[in-house]
């Protein structure tokens, strides 16, 4: 995707500016705090970590904008360096008021367009929460497949100890 927004159901893609940051961060925090996703723990994480997390040099990132405001994020970067440098991996966040509009899945297209044009060969998700059922299904619409499983990898806030899905696909 070039600098230049994409524009889709009502809402823009572009790539994201540190003046994105605060929002992302607001979606970032929020999405943690609901227990369901991410591990993090947002009392643990400063500005730096978070800004380096979405914003770092070797991060391609992308923002959708719905109504002026960043309503969902993208951040591709390597899954390893080295001998794995050809391996993408992608972290997503959707704004809670902005979900169900088809944030998730043009982000998700984006991400894989964006990564496939870096030269990457495949994209894996380290951690995909089971219970995500609706983020499981859209990136097995998006070609994606359960490679692997970690039983009760994750604590969530409302079920316990639930299973983590490695997912994965090739670009190429």
């Amino acid at each position: 995707m070039t600098a230049a927004a994409r524009m889709n159901q009502g809402f823009t893609l572009d790539v994201a500016t540190p003046a994105d940051f605060e929002q992302i961060k607001a979606i970032f925090f929020h999405v943690i705090d609901e227990g369901e996703t991410y591990s993090y723990e947002s009392d643990e994480l400063s500005d730096e970590w978070v800004r380096k997390y979405w914003l770092d040099d070797c991060v391609t990132t992308l923002v959708a904008r719905e109504g002026g405001e960043v309503a969902g994020v993208a951040a591709i970067r390597y899954n390893r360096t080295g001998r794995a440098d050809h391996v993408a991996n992608a972290s997503f966040i959707v704004h809670h008021a902005h979900r169900g509009h088809g944030i998730g899945k043009a982000l998700g297209q984006a991400a894989i367009d964006a990564a496939r044009d870096k030269g990457f060969k495949a994209m894996q998700f380290n951690y995909v929460v089971s219970t995500n059922t609706k983020a499981v299904a859209l990136w097995q619409s998006l070609g994606f497949e359960i490679v692997g499983t970690l039983p009760k990898g994750f604590q969530h806030a409302k079920h316990g100890l639930v299973d983590v899905y490695i997912m994965h696909r090739f670009l190429v």
